[in-house]
């Protein structure tokens, strides 16, 4: 079987297990989580020393925000692929 052909039968089987085997781990998608708050914070940060319209800078903390959840369900579910 050809590395394309492994690959694919990868993806259709399980997402997850596609990005294990790429070698993309549980701590990968943790530190991206950890990394997106902190853009979350600076954003609001700034925003508030710019004086920015608030509406503004609670709409990129919010759309900074939701990657933070989406990143940390992520690590769990490769932290789960690494045990089997």
């Amino acid at each position: 079987m050809s590395k394309r052909d492994e690959v694919v039968e990868l993806a259709s089987s399980n997402p997850i297990s596609l990005l294990s085997g790429w070698g993309i781990r549980s701590e990968h998608a943790y530190l991206a989580a950890v990394v997106s708050l902190g853009l979350v914070f600076i954003t609001w940060l700034v925003s508030r020393a710019k004086k920015d319209d608030r509406g503004r800078s609670e709409h990129w903390g919010l759309f900074l925000g939701e990657w933070v959840a989406s990143l940390l369900a992520l690590g769990v579910a490769l932290k789960l692929e690494e045990k089997d």
